[in-house]
This record gives C-alpha cells, sequence and structure tokens, in this order.
C-alpha cells in the first residue's frame, strides 16, 4: 500500500492543490482544515506523514506537533511563511522533521516529502543492530527503540531527528564534524547554508544526556568547526 499523507492546511486552495499534486506522486493523501479533522483521520487511518500549517485557527501547527509527536512516530514537515524564521526552529524543537516555506516550489517540497519518507521506510524495515545499544555516560542508548534509558529505568523518548544525530555521534567519537557533514548524515542530503537544525537538536539533545548542559561533557563545540563527541570525558 502506498504511504499516507495527511494535509493539514485550512485554506482550501492550497490543500486541494497540493493534494492533488501529491496524488499525482503515487500517495494515498487526506486532507484536514484543522487538528479536529486530522485526528478524525488519524483514528481510522494512521499517517505515514503529516505537512502542517504552522498558522491554523484553533490549534496551530506548533500545538499539533508537540501532540502528535508524544504519541506519533510519523514524520513531521511544517508549512511556514518567510517570516516565521522564529516559529520554525520553535517547531523544530518541539520534533518536526523539516519546514517548507511558503510560497514553495513543489519540486523541493516533493524532494523534501520523498525523503522523510524513505528514512521513515528504512527506520522500519531496518534489520536489527547486531549492537543494540550504545552506553553514554549513565545513559544507553536503545537503537532499536530509539530511546534512553538509564541504571534506575528511566526513559527518555527521542524523535527521529535526535536519534539519528545522536546515533552518527556514537558512531563517530572522537571526530569533529561539521554541521554539513551531520546534515548528510542525518538527512542524506544538504540544507540551506543558514539552516539551524544542527544547532536547535544539538540543544535539544544536550538537555536530554548532560548532567549540565552549559557546559556540556559529551557533545563538545569545536568552534568554527563543528562538533565533537567525547570518546572519554571526564
Amino acid at each position: 500500500m502506498s504511504q499516507h499523507i495527511i494535509i493539514v492546511e485550512d485554506d482550501s486552495v492550497t490543500r486541494r492543490r497540493l493534494a492533488g499534486s501529491l496524488k499525482k506522486q503515487l500517495y494515498r493523501v487526506s486532507e484536514a482544515e484543522d487538528a479536529a479533522a486530522m485526528e478524525e483521520i488519524l483514528a481510522r487511518d494512521p499517517a505515514d506523514l503529516l505537512l502542517v500549517d504552522i498558522n491554523l485557527e484553533g490549534k496551530d501547527g506548533l500545538t499539533i506537533t508537540r501532540e502528535q509527536r508524544a504519541k506519533n512516530n510519523a514524520g513531521i514537515i511544517l508549512l511556514t511563511s518567510r517570516d516565521d524564521q522564529i516559529d520554525r526552529i520553535v517547531g523544530l524543537e518541539m520534533g518536526a522533521d523539516d519546514y517548507v516555506t511558503k510560497p514553495f516550489d513543489k519540486r523541493e517540497l516533493f524532494a523534501r516529502v520523498k525523503n522523510l519518507l524513505a528514512r521513515i521506510a528504512e527506520i522500519r524495515n531496518a534489520t536489527p543492530d547486531p549492537e543494540p545499544a550504545a552506553q553514554i555516560g549513565r545513559w544507553r542508548l536503545d537503537r532499536q527503540r530509539r530511546r534512553l534509558e538509564d541504571a534506575n529505568g528511566a526513559i527518555e523518548s527521542l524523535t527521529r531527528a535526535e536519534f539519528e544525530l545522536l546515533y552518527a555521534f556514537a558512531k563517530h567519537p572522537g571526530v569533529i564534524l561539521s554541521r554539513d557533514r551531520l546534515l548528510e548524515l542525518i538527512q542524506h542530503r544538504q540544507w540551506a547554508p543558514d539552516n539551524r537544525t544542527i544547532d536547535v537538536l544539538v540543544g535539544r539533545l544536550r538537555k536530554k544526556i548532560e548532567e549540565d548542559p552549559s557546559q556540556p561533557d559529551w557533545i563538545i563545540t569545536v568552534h568554527g568547526e563543528g562538533y565533537l563527541f567525547a570518546e572519554d570525558p571526564s
């Protein structure tokens, strides 16, 4: 069965045109004008990807992102206006996988949709890792369940992007990785040079794994070069 995309957009013209274009790409597409309509669709037909406009009436796209990320592993791409820089950053912090600015180039959107859905399928179909866990200080990174667990059983869930970045760091200890290289490792493509995705994700991961996020032991900033994941922090 083809992958299911739900478009959550209150402008009916934009929503219908986008739905029509995505259907031509052979995706199953559902349309929702608001959060309530989206939730009704999800109850009967889980989605692989949510395309969510940030500026919705009532429950906005940021709230939808936060709520769905807590209970849903579908991909989330936010549709934003060009002057929504702060909202884009907040959206990534809440767990969105990507964003596209309006007015958007359909080819760019389709490329982002295709790449994200491919990553989702890859994770779902992945062969079990022969080394399913990595130790990070007091945390154990469970690569199969995509979560962190400490010796006391406390669990920190990870978004897809957080998991992929932490997994990339864990596979390259002691190596300075530029933002561009990290984007390649977690997205399999380049983003715009001014994209702050990596910095946002690093900030989120530090809050989860560091004793003091302001003075990190594990994810070290190397000014002018990128980040280094410590092998044996002191």
